[in-house]
Parts: structure tokens; C-alpha cells; sequence
């Protein structure tokens, strides 16, 4: 046998012993996930179990917003609010393919109707009302449906005279939805307003990523300002300001780390003292 006949058999043989159903050669490529930052080869439980933090070097995973609440809430307490609200297709939108297309797939790859969870819950005993982002839809796009929601839940905050909690992770406004979404900016920046009035304690969490409209409105007005570890936090994208400004960006730049040293954030907490960190502000802040 020659070596050519040799390695050609070899690749027959590799390719015989691969699993024929694809559902089982899916599952072994989840069993591992490689680290953006330091490309480490993770076991998943072991991410899981590390609340999807590298324990190599400390990375921070996109997570999507019912792990968040799973991670944030007090077990078995958070309620969700305002389920009934779902996205429409007000302009017949279509690109590549339609807007509907896409909120069918979106839904289908979260589990969800839209970019935002609301409800309510309590985090280490005190209640606060909450929005949950999730960049899994549709890169988090802030559409009619999450400006409504949002909204509601900061009414609902006055209702009840609980602290807002707003968790953001999101790409911008929704492009399908044109001036729809950009008046979404407004109308949750008016909502802000009418919790300062009512004097309502207003928190926002920003993770990664937060860009676009949601940073430019109800996402970096609240009183306190938290941001995760190594969130990348901006209006528009580091490649369009170079390009604007004609200029190299810092290395650090629109960071969460970076904006804390300008006081752009209040404070900077890991994923596994995020609950910590907010049950301690709420509690300082009760009245």
C-alpha cells in the first residue's frame, strides 16, 4: 500500500466512525466553546457553571435575558409583565428577505417575541421592576415593541413605588420599523422623566453590547449607572468614528472600563457580583 492509498483509507475510516444522525454530531460540537479573548478550548458546564465567565481570563460571554433573570432574581420570584405585546410589520418591510421572516426566526432562535423581558421580582429580598434586554433577537434592535414595554414597566414602577431596574444589551434602533423605532428614543427618555418626578429610583446595567439608540436614550440616563465587566458601550461604532474623525481610537476605547476613567459610568462589576452589587444599592437607597 502506498502512502497515498494509506492516508486515503485513513480518511474513509474518519469519516465512517463520524455519528450518521446530525442531531448527535450538533450536541458533541456544544460540548466545548472556545474564548474570544484568550481562545482557550472551555468544557460548556464548566462555563455554565462559571455563570459563562472564562475562568482562564475572566472574559464575560454574551448571555441571553432569561439566564439573566435567572442569574439576578431571587429564585422563583420574577413575574413577567406585559407578554401580550407583540411585534408588527406597520411598513411591509423587506430587504434580503421580509421583516415577518425575520421575526419569525428571531422568535425561533430565543423563545421570544421581541427584544426586551419585562416583569417584576425581588433581588436579594427587595422588589424592583425590571427590562431585560436580549441581543439574541435581532442584535437587541429597540423597535416599537421594546420602546412599549419598556415604558409600561416604568409606569408600572410608579404604580407600585418600586425602583426601575433597565438590563440593556442591544445593536441600535430596528431599522424594518424606520421612525418608529427612532421615536422609541423619546418615549423612554420621557418615561425616565416621569420617574424622577415621581422620584422613583432609576438603575441601568449596561452589557455587552449597548450601542445605538438605547444608549442614546433611556440607557445612560439612569441615577446609578452599572456597567459589566468588559462591555463595549457607544453610540456608533469604533470603524465609523475612525473613519469620521480621521484618527486612531484608543485600544480601550468605549469600554466599560474606559468610561468609568471619564465618568461616563458609576461603577464596574463582575457577572458573579452583579446581584451583590444591586441588592446593596437598593438596600442603601430604601426608603
Amino acid at each position: 500500500m502506498t502512502l497515498k492509498d494509506w492516508f486515503e483509507t485513513r480518511k474513509e475510516q474518519q469519516i465512517a466512525a463520524r455519528p450518521v444522525d446530525p442531531k448527535i454530531d450538533d450536541n458533541i460540537g456544544k460540548l466545548w466553546v472556545k474564548c474570544y479573548n484568550c481562545n482557550a478550548q472551555l468544557l460548556r458546564k464548566d462555563l455554565e457553571h462559571h455563570m459563562m465567565v472564562c475562568p482562564n481570563c475572566d472574559y464575560h460571554f454574551r448571555i441571553d435575558a432569561r439566564t439573566r433573570i435567572a442569574q439576578l432574581f431571587d429564585e422563583g420570584t420574577f413575574e413577567e409583565c406585559f407578554q401580550n405585546i407583540t411585534p408588527a410589520d406597520p411598513l411591509e418591510f423587506v430587504d434580503t428577505e421580509s421583516y415577518k421572516e425575520r421575526q419569525r426566526k428571531a422568535k425561533a432562535a430565543t423563545n421570544l417575541d421581541d427584544a426586551v423581558v419585562t416583569g417584576t421580582g425581588l433581588v436579594e429580598g427587595e422588589k424592583i421592576a425590571c427590562a431585560v434586554m436580549d441581543f439574541g433577537y435581532m442584535g437587541g434592535s429597540m423597535g416599537s415593541v421594546v420602546g412599549e414595554k419598556v415604558t409600561r414597566m416604568m409606569e408600572e414602577a410608579i404604580n407600585q413605588k418600586i425602583p426601575m431596574v433597565a438590563i440593556t444589551a442591544s445593536g441600535g434602533a430596528r431599522m424594518q420599523e424606520s421612525a418608529l423605532s427612532l421615536m422609541q428614543m423619546a418615549k423612554t427618555s420621557c418615561a425616565v422623566a416621569r420617574l424622577n418626578e415621581a422620584k422613583i429610583l432609576y438603575i441601568t446595567i449596561l452589557t455587552e453590547p449597548t450601542y445605538g439608540g438605547v444608549t442614546a436614550s433611556f440607557g445612560t440616563i439612569g441615577d446609578i449607572i452599572i456597567a459589566e465587566q468588559g462591555a463595549r458601550i457607544g453610540f456608533a461604532g469604533r470603524r465609523v468614528i475612525e473613519q469620521t474623525i480621521r484618527q486612531k481610537l484608543p485600544a480601550d476605547f468605549q469600554t466599560a472600563e474606559y468610561l468609568l476613567k471619564h465618568g461616563q459610568v458609576d461603577i464596574i462589576s463582575k457577572r458573579v457580583d452583579l446581584k451583590h452589587t444591586l441588592g446593596t444599592i437598593l438596600k442603601l437607597h430604601k426608603k
